[in-house]
């Protein structure tokens, strides 16, 4: 039958299904915020749940060995990864309620980390203001429990959303279910020792954001800015100032030197270990912990074994922050990993205390 002509008109062609974003033989070197050269044989760029199904239906993509890569502010390419790598670019930023405890917000987990900081304060809504500056999106912000200046992501945590890299199915996951510990979380670890790592994918994160806002001042750079500047009662914004402004101080903008933030966690000790290093060195910076236990600061013990300005090839120590390795440009992997070690034996060499690395080294 003929239709032409006729109200009927012509059936339309169905629209081509999605696709996976995928790049063969990929450069991460723009995508890690050390700078370090290594080469993807597989880019995967996931924007949705729904791209995730897709890569695990692939032939090719589905049944390999998956790294999830955010911001890349957390990883140290010794070589080049064997795995599929999946760069994260799920966006999104909404109020999701707002109860007379808490306001909560969702944010799509390729969200960068400092934007969200900065707009959640420009609601209104402040509680995440000691956390300014940190580089990283906010699908990574879960995995390494980020922390700065007396604040860690677990004490702002709702819940968030993955997808579990076998079977395609999405799940939420409270605190509980993160297992979050200092720097750490189910995600960095290994299937072996119960964890998620290489299991899940973040797509969003919902932040719990307190009612009524209290400020959290008890870190001694933040004591030192109230001192200095006759401010007893900062509010929000004042302190994410100041963050801004001592971060800015103190390391070095990824998006000029290439580095991934802190290098070394905080160790912690008993307080008996802690009395006997302070009777050989009285000088240590040490904070006491709510258990009773002791947190020393890493820098000062890289800086006390004469790191500061040291260099391997072009990886160094920064110069105005011992705890933070950098890309004098042209760095590789290795020699960033060979300055690490380095640094780990020399300070267990003098004071007995094992440096364990933030990043993750692939």
């Amino acid at each position: 039958m003929d239709t032409t002509g006729s109200g009927l008109g012509r059936a339309s062609a169905p629209a081509p299904a999605p696709t996976l974003a995928i790049e063969r033989d990929a450069s991460l070197g723009e995508l890690n915020s050390f700078r370090l050269p290594a080469t993807a044989r597989l880019l995967v760029r996931v924007r949705s749940e729904a791209d995730v199904r897709r890569l695990l239906a692939d032939p090719e993509c589905g049944r390999a060995s998956k790294l999830v890569l955010g911001g890349g502010s957390n990883l140290v390419f010794s070589r080049d990864p064997r795995a599929v790598v999946l760069r994260v670019e799920v966006k999104g930023r909404r109020l999701v309620a707002e109860r007379p405890d808490a306001w909560v917000v969702e944010v799509g987990a390729g969200e960068t980390w400092h934007e969200i900081v900065a707009w959640t304060l420009d609601q209104g809504w402040p509680g995440l203001e000691n956390l300014a500056l940190i580089p990283g999106t906010a699908g990574a912000a879960p995995v390494q429990n980020i922390g700065a200046y007396g604040l860690e992501l677990k004490d702002r945590f709702e819940s968030l959303d993955a997808v579990d890299l076998v079977t395609g199915r999405t799940v939420t996951l409270d605190a509980r279910a993160c297992a979050f510990g200092y720097r750490d979380s189910v995600f960095k670890r290994a299937a072996l020792d119960g964890g998620l790592a290489g299991k899940s994918l973040i797509t969003r994160v919902r932040l719990r954001l307190p009612r009524p806002w209290q400020p959290v001042l008890g870190y001694l750079d933040l004591e030192r800015k109230m001192a200095e500047t006759g401010e007893a009662a900062p509010d929000a914004r004042t302190i994410f100032d100041w963050v801004c402004a001592i971060r800015r101080a103190k390391l070095p903008d990824p998006a000029r030197i290439g580095n991934a933030g802190s290098f070394f966690k905080n160790p912690v000790v008993s307080a008996e270990q802690c009395r006997d290093i302070i009777g050989r060195d009285p000088e240590i910076v040490h904070y006491p912990m709510p258990d009773g236990r002791m947190k020393l600061a890493a820098g000062w013990l890289i800086d006390a074994c004469g790191w500061k300005g040291k260099s391997v090839g072009r990886a160094a120590v920064y110069e105005r922050q011992a705890l933070v390795l950098v890309n004098r440009g042209g760095a590789t992997g290795a020699e960033v990993v060979t300055l690490a070690r380095a640094i780990q034996e020399s300070v267990y060499g003098r004071f007995g205390i094992r440096l364990e690395p933030e990043p993750v080294i692939v």
